[in-house]
C-alpha cells in the first residue's frame, strides 16, 4: 500500500497526543530484543578483532533483513484484510517511529525530580535516557546532560524518522530505527563493542548525515520563531559542530546551545573513564530550569517544522510523479 500525506498527519498527531505508552506493543522495543538475542548468538569474546568486525556486520545484516521483511509482511497482510486495516497498519507503524512526545515525557521526569530537590531521583531517571554515568553528577551537571540529550535527539528521534517516512514510508523509517537502535546498543568504543559494534556505529553515521544537518538548521529556524538571533545561532552551529568526534551529533546540539545562550559539552564519565567533550556554544546565560523549558519549546518548534518539511517532500514527490 502507498504511504500518503494524510497517513503521516495521523501518525504525527497520534505521537503528539499519545506518546509511547508502556502497555502498547512497540516495534522499536521488539527491534531491541532482536538485537540482544542476535548478539548472544554471534558475539564471541575469544574472536580476533577482524572476526569481531565480521560478526558485528553479520548482526547488522540479519537485523535489517528481519525488520525489512517483517514490516513489509505486516503491511501486506493488513492490506489483504481490507483497505482500512492497511491504512491503520501504515499509520501505526509510522507513529511508532516518532518520539516527540516521548522525548518530552522522559526528560520531564528528570526535570520534575530536580524541581522537587530530589537529586538522587533525578540521577536515577537520567540514567534511563543517557549512556553516561550519572551517579556522581551534581544538579547543574544533571541539567546540562538533560539539555544535551534532548537537543541531540531532535535529530535521532524526530527529524530523521520524519525524513525517512517522507522518502520511504514506514518500512524505510523502521529500517532507520533499527540502524539507530543498533548504534545505541552496540556503538560504543569500550572493550566489548570496540570491534563488534564498529559497523553499527559507522552505518548510523551514514544514515544520520543528512538528517543531522537538517536538524541543526531547523533548530536555527525554531530559534528565529522564538525571536532569537538566528544568525548568531547559525554561526555558533557552523563554528562548533565540527568539534565533535561524531560527524552528526554536533549540529543540533551546537544549534541548541546557541539558541539557549548556554555552553554544552565538557567532561562526562562513560564506562568508568572520563571523556572530555568539546565545548559547544558560549556561556552567555547560566543553566537553569528555564533553560530546560526553553529547550522543550525549541524541540516542539523544530518538530513542527520537520513535520511541515516532511509533508512538503511527500507532496512534491506525488506531484512530480503525477506530471510524468
Amino acid at each position: 500500500m502507498l504511504f500518503l500525506p494524510w497517513h503521516l498527519v495521523c501518525a504525527y498527531v497520534l505521537d503528539l497526543a499519545a506518546g509511547d505508552p508502556r502497555w502498547m506493543p512497540h516495534p522499536v522495543r521488539w527491534i531491541g530484543r532482536l538485537i540482544a538475542r542476535t548478539e548472544t548468538v554471534l558475539y564471541d569474546e575469544s574472536s580476533s578483532p577482524g572476526l569481531m568486525r565480521v560478526s558485528g556486520c553479520a548482526l547488522w545484516i540479519v537485523v535489517i533483513a528481519v525488520v525489512l521483511c517483517a514490516a513489509k509482511a505486516l503491511i501486506a497482510i493488513a492490506g489483504l484484510a481490507g483497505p482500512i486495516f492497511g491504512d491503520l497498519a501504515l499509520i501505526w507503524l509510522a507513529y511508532t517511529t516518532l518520539a516527540t512526545r516521548s522525548l518530552h515525557d522522559e526528560s520531564s521526569h528528570v526535570a520534575e525530580a530536580l524541581r522537587s530537590g530530589d537529586l538522587a531521583l533525578a540521577r536515577s531517571r537520567l540514567s534511563l535516557i543517557v549512556s553516561r554515568e550519572t551517579s556522581q553528577l551534581d544538579r547543574d551537571a544533571v541539567l546540562r546532560a538533560l539539555v544535551e540529550t534532548v537537543s541531540e535527539n531532535i535529530s535521532d528521534a524526530i527529524v530523521a524518522p520524519l525524513f525517512f517516512l517522507a522518502l520511504f514510508g514506514p518500512v524505510g523509517a523502521l529500517v532507520y530505527k533499527a540502524v539507530n537502535t543498533m548504534d545505541s546498543m552496540l556503538g560504543y568504543k569500550n572493550e566489548r563493542y570496540r570491534y563488534f559494534g564498529s559497523f553499527a556505529a559507522r552505518a548510523d553515521d551514514v544514515a544520520n548525515w543528512v538528517p543531522a544537518r537538517i536538524s541543526g538548521w531547523l533548530v536555527v529556524a525554531a530559534s528565529a520563531c522564538m525571536r532569537g538571533n538566528w544568525r548568531t545561532v547559525a554561526k555558533i552551529m557552523m563554528r562548533d559542530a565540527p568539534k565533535m568526534k561524531s560527524p552528526n551529533a554536533g549540529y543540533p546540539e551546537a544549534a541548541a546551545a546557541g539558541a539557549l545562550g548556554v555552553q554544552l559539552g565538557g567532561a562526562s564519565r562513560y564506562f568508568g573513564a572520563v571523556v572530555q567533550k568539546p565545548l559547544l556554544g558560549d556561556p552567555v546565560d547560566d543553566m537553569t530550569m528555564e533553560t530546560y523549558a526553553r529547550m522543550i519549546r525549541l524541540m516542539y518548534l523544530s518538530s513542527g517544522l520537520a513535520f511541515f518539511m516532511a509533508v512538503c517532500i511527500m507532496l512534491t514527490i506525488r506531484f512530480a510523479g503525477a506530471i510524468q
